[in-house]
């Protein structure tokens, strides 16, 4: 039996990728209402939640949440979705994240060790570091 995927899948979920990276809130709460599962991943490891954090796109993030996505759910570079908004700067993304319940000290780094490693008191504060 052969392990080789399906084209219309493998462009499927190039499409759906693609919606978080550019943000498309609406369109990717109707492919996970549909079916798509909220954790999908890529080659990477890359989840939906990372992809669409990653690009800063708050609202997709709360979409995909909403929907079952996992908030901490690391990459296979051990990356989570908070700390990649961390680095980046989306604060917005950071509180969608939070108020999901993720932890800032999962992953490598974690986004407690990113918000340290770039000085950003504002955001330990936030996570309640000493």
């Amino acid at each position: 039996m052969s392990e080789t995927p399906d084209p219309e899948v493998i462009e499927l979920a190039s499409k759906v990728f693609d919606l978080a990276r550019t943000g498309d809130a609406d369109a990717l709460a109707a492919y996970v209402d549909a079916g798509v599962p909220a954790n999908l991943t890529n080659d990477k490891g890359d989840t939906l939640v990372m992809l669409a954090a990653y690009h800063g796109h708050a609202a997709a993030v709360a979409a995909l949440l909403e929907r079952g996505a996992e908030a901490d759910r690391a990459n296979d570079r051990g990356q989570t979705p908070l700390a990649g908004a961390v680095f980046k700067g989306e604060d917005a993304v950071i509180r969608a994240l939070l108020a999901a319940g993720a932890n800032p000290e999962a992953g490598t780094p974690s986004a407690l060790d990113t918000a340290r490693m770039f000085g950003k008191t504002e955001l330990l504060e936030l996570f309640g570091a000493r």
